[in-house]
């Protein structure tokens, strides 16, 4: 498989958190959430370099903690800007002149993201393009109309809802990024803005627990979802003893 980069967003404040602190920077199993998602990337065999994406002003902390945890190798740290699409970009020209033929886009508040997630969405983009994980809808869906009213409900077997890491070739993800930058065009997502230059965007099985820590709730449920993993390694580790 080609060598990937990835680009890491960690711009925003996260107001939803009620917190003062911006939600990356929150503790999770006794680590700052984004240093559970940059130790995933770091220890990835192809994962080639790393570029974070953090509010301005925050350079200094966040290559210091990165020491401090041990994933500080092939690292760099650029501010974002005003929108996430603008961090982004920001991200890929710290990439543009590398030859890295392959990006990976996370953001830094989903730290349950697994080696496997990152090879699955970089194998595909690696042959199709680009590809983005992303897990069927389990609800029922309702499009409302004027004053909360139901307009249509659509088929639920064709609604996937989209994670990250979105894979796809650099020279690609570049060009969609400068349409939309040429266009005054701000998309929900990396892949939206690749979906406009008509091309073709492959969905990759991603995992339900592959979560984006946005309010108290989420984070609550992944430090019970790190506790219960751990919890089942040692089990393992006590039975293979024997």
């Amino acid at each position: 498989m080609s060598k990937m980069g990835a680009v890491i967003v960690a711009a925003g404040r996260g107001s939803r958190m009620r917190a003062a602190e911006s939600k990356q920077y929150l503790p999770l199993a006794g680590m700052p959430i984004l240093f559970h998602t940059l130790l995933t990337f770091a220890s990835h065999p192809d994962v080639a370099m790393t570029t974070v994406v953090v509010p301005p002003g925050d350079e200094r902390r966040v290559l210091e903690l990165a020491k401090r945890y041990g994933c500080d190798d092939r690292l760099s740290v650029t501010a974002g800007g005003a929108e996430r699409q603008h961090s982004v970009m920001r991200g890929l020209n710290m990439l543009r002149n590398t030859g890295v033929p392959l990006v990976l886009v996370h953001d830094a508040v989903r730290p349950l993201v697994t080696h496997e997630m990152i090879s699955a969405v970089g194998k595909e983009a690696e042959v199709s393009g680009a590809a983005v994980l992303a897990v069927p809808v389990k609800d029922t869906i309702k499009i409302a109309g004027p004053g909360g009213v139901v307009h249509s409900t659509p088929d639920r077997s064709s609604l996937w809802v989209a994670q990250t890491p979105q894979a796809f070739r650099v020279s690609l993800l570049l060009e969609a990024y400068e349409k939309a930058e040429r266009d005054g065009f701000l998309g929900t997502d990396d892949a939206s803005l690749v979906e406009r230059l008509g091309y073709p965007v492959k969905l990759v099985p991603g995992d339900y627990a592959n979560v984006k820590i946005t309010t108290p709730e989420d984070l609550e449920w992944a430090e019970h979802y790190i506790a219960s993993r751990e919890r089942g390694r040692s089990d393992v580790s006590d039975r293979t003893r024997f």
